[in-house]
């Protein structure tokens, strides 16, 4: 699969409705796609035994997206059989009164993932250039000081963004943010399923409709978004997501890319660990 046509290139200005939302290339049906999302997910179980053992790199993968556009299925089915001692999930919801009180990138500090450890974002610190910006309400509730609450607020915090994942790829943490592009259609297909199917009531909130309403304001803030913060080592990848099956295909691949381009290897031992692997086994030999 030629994943590069996902990658949001740095500097280029990203305009949504030019990219499709429903491209499947170069499956044209789920069945034919099985075998693919199969052999991505095996290769994702080794390349995850490798970054956990080398003990060096880290992993941080951000999923961005519109209600209903599949975030919560993507990650479960793509890091499915992973070893969860490798893997930490956080779902960043409404900010506590303690996490108000610090600045707004403090919490998502503390659920950076360790060396040799997969952190999946489910939303993200990119909540405060979206819901925050939709909402100026919202950024009024920060308690910042009136003087930096200027016009170039989005500016500048694109820029800290920048820094910060600037900062973390310097010290090995590698980043990959996966936009999931959904239709306006398509999300109302699936949140009416939302409604009609009673094992999936609990999914579904009034205020997602209010959201809606907003789809043209978020669909802007998400094209400056990707715009501004997609850099060669913090690349944005707008994955087409009608079809969640492709969209689980295409991630697994980006993944895949992602840890296969490390170089992964399990350690190689020392001559003192090479001593005392021999002896081990003498000992083991006699008992």
């Amino acid at each position: 699969m030629d994943t590069s046509r996902f990658r949001v290139r740095p500097g280029e200005m990203v305009r949504l409705r030019r990219r499709a939302t429903d491209d499947t290339r170069p499956f044209n049906h789920k069945r034919k796609a099985v075998d693919k999302l199969k052999r991505g997910l095996e290769r994702l179980v080794k390349l995850q035994e490798l970054l956990y053992a080398e003990n060096r790199w880290s992993l941080l993968l951000i999923f961005q997206g519109m209600d209903a556009a599949g975030k919560d299925s993507a990650v479960k089915h793509v890091m499915s059989g992973l070893n969860p001692q490798g893997t930490q999930v956080y779902s960043f919801k409404r900010p506590s009164d303690e996490e108000l009180d610090h600045d707004y990138l403090w919490r998502s500090v503390k659920a950076l993932p360790s060396r040799g450890r997969i952190g999946i974002f489910n939303r993200s610190y990119y909540e405060e250039v979206l819901v925050v910006k939709v909402h100026p309400e919202v950024l009024a509730a920060q308690k910042l000081p009136p003087p930096l609450m200027t016009p170039r607020i989005w500016a500048q915090r694109y820029e800290d963004i920048n820094a910060f994942e600037r900062y973390l790829t310097r010290n090995g943490t590698v980043i990959r943010k996966f936009f999931l592009h959904i239709s306006k259609d398509e999300q109302r297909r699936r949140l009416l399923e939302r409604l009609d199917e009673p094992a999936k009531n609990w999914k579904f909130q009034a205020g997602d409709l209010d959201e809606r309403d907003r789809w043209d304001e978020y669909q802007r803030a998400y094209e400056q978004m990707l715009s501004k913060t997609s850099t060669r080592h913090a690349p944005w990848f707008v994955v087409p997501a009608d079809h969640k099956w492709f969209t689980r295909i295409a991630i697994a691949e980006l993944i895949g890319e992602a840890l296969g381009g490390l170089d992964l290897a399990f350690p190689r031992p020392s001559k003192e660990q090479l001593v005392a692997l021999a002896g081990a086994r003498r000992r083991l030999a006699r008992s």
